[in-house]
């Protein structure tokens, strides 16, 4: 049997006329590139050609979902509607293509070798020996398959940089792909043009080696796209295209843009939609991009500033200040100012630096914002900043949106301050709180006690009835919605009453009216807290109605 035969027999389905084409987006140099962004507006541009695209993040780390991974480390947690804690490249794919996604445009390296183990002690091997190739490749191309059930293009970013150790057999995976349905695979590989400041040159060497390396794993770009400050001009292109190996039109430039949304027009403009399709064998449509660009020439035209300030405790990594830790909310700020007319400027406020500072020094570092926002969160740390910023835009009508750990902790300021439950609190902190007006949910507390922590929050969509009469129900114009949630902790029913006696107003309920899902304060000009992830459904074409009406708020407060 020869090397051809033996291979597509255990590694490679022979493949059906139906099957999707795929396009594989890697990155080279340094992380944090844009791979994601450059695959959600690669789809985003393909969408416009009337294609449905299924974009697909790789993670190449043993943890089953990004569940459990500190924000800190690895950025925010995405929600999906069917309940996935994924990575957030998958936020910047829904808010591109408009549409939810699932489970199946999400893989990780534990997730891959989980099931291939399983298989084994369920004997589905038939007694082989069990080996990265074929099987665990094997198990990578179904779950890329699976991406593309009812897709007409699957763009698979591949997560981590070229070269490293942890994300060879994913590459691998890619290149078996590529030998068996050539027409069908293509790769678009991202890489770092620096320009060092003593040089005042772009120096193209690392994208050369990047792709060299890529080379050496059997794989030959048909795209690369250059990251740098600047625009790419054609010498570098004509250098990059000799080193290589591809034409000059194949490069393509991605420098700095004001925007994130700008991208997908900045890579049409080089055809690089128009190109990927004549790779693929696919009909080139024109793009219907004209939404696009109506979009963002409001962006540039948004000039009109409103002060926000975000409140969190997952900003600082080192000396520096990482707000992908919050990057939906954000995004969804950035919408909704946008719609409304004005640029949203959003000031990082490190909760922790809140801790000490009592009510009247806290204007220190709150006043002068138009609007205070809380994202979600969990723990003890920085908790006591939180509560005195949420105090401060409570006493000084200052519009306040609070997102999860946002809505629970303005529960708990209210109990204490105006309700006088002085050791109000919630017991993920305190666990024998005398009032505890956060609680955690019945059938959390047991998995908790099994520590089964990994995909066991109350996570997805769920339904949620509002109160008419509401802020909330105003803003939606709905009686009842669907939000994403993910949260173990809820509002203590017991405190219904004391609190509504204290100005607390329950917007929103689950339908059987047990859960708690989204509050107001009486005689506030804006102040809701919701126990849902708004941000996860907002994108640039449509922001979501909530953050819009904060920002509105937020307008009434400009000097």
């Amino acid at each position: 049997m020869t090397f051809f035969e033996y291979s597509h027999k255990f590694v490679i389905r022979r493949p059906s006329v139906s099957q999707p084409k795929f396009v594989f987006v890697s990155g080279g140099v340094i992380s944090g590139l844009g791979k994601g962004i450059t695959t959600a507006s690669l789809s985003a541009i393909l969408e416009a050609k009337g294609y449905k695209v299924s974009p697909m993040k790789v993670d190449m780390y043993l943890n089953q979902d990004a569940g459990t991974i500190r924000p800190s480390e690895h950025g925010e947690v995405y929600v999906t509607e069917d309940g996935l804690e994924s990575d957030q490249d998958l936020g910047n794919y829904e808010r591109f293509i408009g549409r939810p996604l699932s489970r199946a445009n999400y893989m990780t390296t534990g997730q891959v070798y989980t099931e291939v183990l399983r298989k084994e002690r369920a004997f589905e091997y038939e007694g082989e020996d069990v080996e990265a190739i074929p099987h665990v490749t094997d198990e990578i191309i179904r779950r890329f398959d699976k991406a593309g059930e009812g897709a007409d293009v699957v763009i698979v970013e591949l997560g981590g940089t070229v070269g490293e150790y942890q994300n060879g057999i994913f590459f691998e995976a890619a290149r078996l792909m590529k030998l068996h349905r050539p027409a069908d695979i293509i790769h678009v590989h991202v890489a770092f043009l620096p320009i060092p400041g003593n040089l005042g040159e772009m120096k193209t060497k690392p994208v050369q080696q990047s792709v060299r390396l890529l080379n050496s794993m059997g794989i030959q770009p048909e795209f690369v796209v250059g990251r740098s400050s600047q625009a790419m001009d054609d010498k570098r292109k004509e250098r990059i295209s000799l080193f290589c190996g591809i034409p000059k039109e194949a490069v393509i430039s991605n420098p700095d843009v004001g925007s994130i949304y700008e991208i997908p027009l900045l890579l049409e403009e080089q055809r690089l939609g128009d190109m990927v399709c004549e790779k693929l064998g696919l009909k080139n449509r024109k793009s219907k991009l004209e939404p696009w660009m109506k979009m963002v020439d409001h962006i540039t035209k948004s000039t009109k500033e409103v002060n926000i300030g975000v409140v969190g405790k997952y900003f600082g990594t080192g000396a520096y200040t990482l707000s992908d830790v919050y990057i939906s909310v954000i995004e969804s700020l950035k919408h909704a100012g946008w719609s409304e007319g004005v640029k949203p400027v959003l000031h990082w406020i490190d909760s922790t630096a809140l801790e000490q500072i009592q009510t009247d020094g806290a204007g220190k570092f709150l006043d002068g914002h138009d609007g205070i926002v809380v994202p979600g969160g969990f723990g003890s740390r920085g908790i006591e900043g939180i509560i005195e910023a949420i105090r401060y835009a409570r006493e000084k009508k200052i519009p306040y949106l609070g997102l999860c750990y946002g809505m629970q902790l303005a529960t708990i300021e209210l109990a204490r301050y105006v309700a006088h439950l002085d050791q109000a609190h919630t017991t993920e902190v305190m666990t024998d709180s005398p009032n505890p007006i956060i609680h955690v949910m019945p059938e959390q507390e047991k998995k908790m006690l099994k520590k089964e922590y990994g995909g066991t929050m109350r996570l997805g969509a769920w339904p949620c009835v509002l109160t008419k009469g509401t802020k909330l129900h105003e803003a939606y114009g709905a009686d009842q919605i669907i939000e994403r949630h993910r949260h173990r902790y809820e509002f203590n029913n017991a405190y219904r009453d004391v609190l509504q006696k204290a100005g607390l107003i329950i917007a929103g309920t689950t339908p059987d009216g047990q859960l708690v899902e989204a509050i107001e304060l009486r005689d506030h000009p804006f102040f809701i807290g919701v126990q849902y992830h708004p941000e996860f459904l907002s994108t640039p074409l449509k922001p979501h109605p909530l953050f819009a009406a904060f920002i509105r708020a937020a307008i009434k407060q400009i000097r």
